[in-house]
């Protein structure tokens, strides 16, 4: 009867430890996808998408060494 209920436990045990090393998994996905980029008159602008929220960013920056990296929601995908 010990021999049967070891038995058991260690199988109970080994699957709990197959089922705990399977659920160990890192998502290495990007967070933001480039999409399209375009500058005029010395302004750039760049779109991204983000997968997880799926939502579109613009961002802009001037030509100048003072100006500011502005990225802001443009819209959420449905």
């Amino acid at each position: 009867m010990i021999k049967v209920a070891a038995f058991v436990l260690v199988a109970v045990l080994t699957g709990y430890g197959f089922h705990v090393l399977a659920q160990g998994r890192i998502d290495v996905r990007p967070a933001l996808t480039p999409i399209a980029s375009s500058s005029s008159n010395g302004v750039s602008f760049t779109w991204f998408y983000d997968t997880t929220l799926h939502t579109v960013y613009v961002c802009r920056a001037g030509q100048g060494i003072g100006d500011t990296l502005e990225c802001k929601a443009k819209t959420a995908l449905q």
